[in-house]
């Protein structure tokens, strides 16, 4: 297997989004985690932006609008969860997310666990692609 892309920008966040966990542990809502998250990445010198509002279009109109979670450095969208477990809905709302905002990479972060539970999702769609 190749060189993932943006593994550097992905490892980054993904030691951010370990950091809150390790500091902060389970029990918080997803609002709790997304303010330390975003002091994380501030402190590492990582850009993002919160709660980015991204259209939906369906045949060139919009019907409707996404809001990201966090977008770093305008590649990568990050959800957050904390959730029992991840359930392959939270894997289609993020590609809905990745088509919507004509990206390919995404990150979904579930801090409700003893250790974080992380996962890349990409913008394919077929079958194979959901856990």
């Amino acid at each position: 297997m190749g060189v993932l892309e943006h593994e550097g920008l992905t490892g980054e966040i993904i030691g951010a989004a370990i950091e809150v966990h390790r500091d902060l542990g389970p029990g918080f809502l997803e609002s709790v985690y997304e303010n330390a998250l975003c002091i994380e990445l501030q402190r590492r010198g990582v850009p993002y932006e919160r709660q980015v509002e991204v259209p939906v279009l369906y045949h060139g109109e919009e019907v409707g609008l996404h809001r990201l979670d966090l977008l770093v450095s305008e590649r990568i969208v990050v959800e957050l969860k904390a959730v029992k477990r991840f359930d392959d809905i939270h894997f289609v709302v993020v590609r809905s997310y990745l088509r919507a905002a004509q990206l390919d990479h995404g990150l979904l972060f579930n801090f409700a666990g003893i250790t974080l539970d992380t996962k890349r999702v990409t913008s394919r769609w077929d079958a194979r692609s959901i856990p």
